[in-house]
């Protein structure tokens, strides 16, 4: 059976908004440039300020809590509001909501540059993720409707995932050349031409859809997610300063289960649920989502670790540490389009389990990191997160579109994403709350409390190998025709 089911498409969202019966291959690739660039920004933001974080703190006098609200803020928007987009975008149009989003993320990108202080920075931070979730998922949704034949979809959504992490990669290594060359403020500042750019040949090229049949506001699903995400994400970071046991921690932590099984009770009730339970009943696709966020803590993880270690510990400028994750973003450059072609051949089992095997292996053997390691050796290391990242993103972005109707296109697309900027926000999370205040002094202090972060990045590994295994199979590929057909031939 083949790796990948089929979307079901329907006469009506064939011609929903369509200007073009059937764009240009030319133009086909010119909307998936446009959709890319966005998503490099969108993404990229995620790691390419985690190597100006240093540069953060001595500037603006941040501690180590403030410098996990600089990138979970704008992660925990993300996860928090991306359904919303979505289905929003299905609604009233995807080149409408792809525009503002745009907007908004320049607007941000310039208030974060002005920022003087870590509180303001912190909220332009999340004004810029606003804009961020209406691009992610969007842009998905476009590249998957401005492709109509099956075999060119997957591989612009092939093209499209790699795009992701690609940009994580890569983040870094342009982070610590601006922090180096023009301080931290560039890492904003450089969005902005690409943003207003993007907003023009969106303007021109991108064709304008929506799905046949409008889905209605969730006010109630949506409170629900930023509920239990927020308070999750909240409960962890400040754990390390009012501890496990206060009733702060405690009452924010029974919120975010409250408000899980209220998202489990009230969803299904809705004819238009934000969170579509019955995508769930795939084992592929659920899976794709739990992947997703391992994979994705185990990233954010390495990143926010990483680039203090190599900076603090082994007092590299920016733009060493940058050069140092070159290994890293070579390899996504090199491994993402191999990927693509071998999950069209042989499906994704073998990418997952080398991700996965790579992730656990690069997890263990970062415990014996120290302030003395030869850079050889940490950069052999390195390269064992290339291999996992450069196999994990397009299997998961495959396998979690596979077999959903089109005119789901921007909700499916919505909860992989979510998925992804949950991981990375959790990652953030549970490594700046590991690692505490050695972050700050550098040395054997720093490397010691490290272990604990390298040892789940082991575990989270192991995890991805396991849930690709067993989304691949015969049974597993059965269950995602049958929720395909829960959504029936009109979905």
């Amino acid at each position: 059976m083949s790796a990948s089911i089929r979307p079901q498409v329907t006469a009506g969202e064939r011609g929903a908004g369509r200007h073009d019966a059937e764009p240009s291959r030319r133009r086909r690739l010119l909307v998936l440039a446009i959709c890319c660039a966005s998503i490099v920004v969108v993404v990229m933001d995620i790691s390419i300020v985690t190597v100006a974080l240093p540069a953060i703190r001595r500037d603006l006098h941040a501690s180590v809590s403030g410098l996990q609200w600089t990138v979970d803020a704008y992660t925990l928007v993300l996860a928090s509001f991306l359904l919303l987009a979505g289905s929003t975008a299905d609604r009233v149009g995807r080149r409408r909501v792809f525009q503002i989003g745009l907007a908004a993320f320049g607007l941000g990108s310039l208030l974060c540059a002005l920022a003087p202080s870590i509180g303001l920075l912190i909220a332009a931070r999340a004004l810029q993720a606003v804009g961020g979730t209406m691009l992610n998922p969007v842009a998905m949704a476009i590249v998957a409707n401005t492709f109509p034949d099956p075999a060119e979809r997957a591989g612009a959504i092939g093209v499209f995932g790699s795009m992701s992490g690609l940009a994580l990669a890569l983040g870094p290594i342009l982070g610590g050349v601006l922090v180096d060359g023009l301080g931290w403020h560039a890492v904003f500042w450089i969005n902005v031409p690409i943003v207003a750019a993007a907003i023009v040949c969106a303007a021109l090229f991108v064709p304008e859809s929506r799905a046949a049949r409008a889905r209605r506001f969730d006010p109630v699903g949506q409170i629900l997610v930023v509920l239990v995400l927020g308070g999750l994400v909240y409960a962890i970071i400040e754990s390390r300063w009012l501890g496990w046991t206060s009733p702060v921690i405690l009452g924010l932590l029974a919120v975010a289960a409250l408000a899980a099984l209220g998202l489990l009770a009230y969803e299904p009730r809705r004819a238009d649920p934000l969170l579509e339970l019955r995508f769930f009943h795939s084992v592929p696709f659920s899976t794709a989502i739990s992947m997703a966020l391992l994979a994705l803590c185990g990233f954010g993880a390495f990143l926010f670790v990483t680039t203090q270690y190599l900076q603090d510990v082994r007092g590299m400028s920016a733009l060493t540490a940058g050069l140092c994750l070159l290994p890293v973003g070579a390899l996504v450059l090199v491994l993402s389009p191999i990927t693509g072609r071998l999950i069209g051949k042989r499906g994704p089992r073998l990418p997952l389990v080398v991700a996965g095997a790579a992730l656990a292996l690069g997890g263990a053997a970062s415990v014996w990191l120290g302030p003395a390691t030869p850079l050889p050796v940490v950069l052999a290391i390195y390269l064992l997160f290339g291999i996992f990242l450069g196999t994990v993103n397009p299997p998961i972005t495959n396998t979690a579109v596979s077999g959903m109707p089109r005119s789901m296109a921007g909700v499916a697309a919505s909860l992989a994403s979510a998925g992804r900027q949950t991981g990375t926000t959790l990652g953030v999370a549970i490594s700046g709350t590991i690692v505490g205040a050695a972050a700050s002094q550098g040395g054997t202090a720093f490397t010691d409390v490290a272990h604990g972060v390298w040892w789940l990045l082991a575990g989270l590994g192991l995890g991805v190998l396991a849930l690709g295994l067993l989304s691949t199979g015969r049974w597993a590929m059965a269950t995602a025709e049958r929720a395909a057909a829960l959504f029936g031939p009109r979905a």
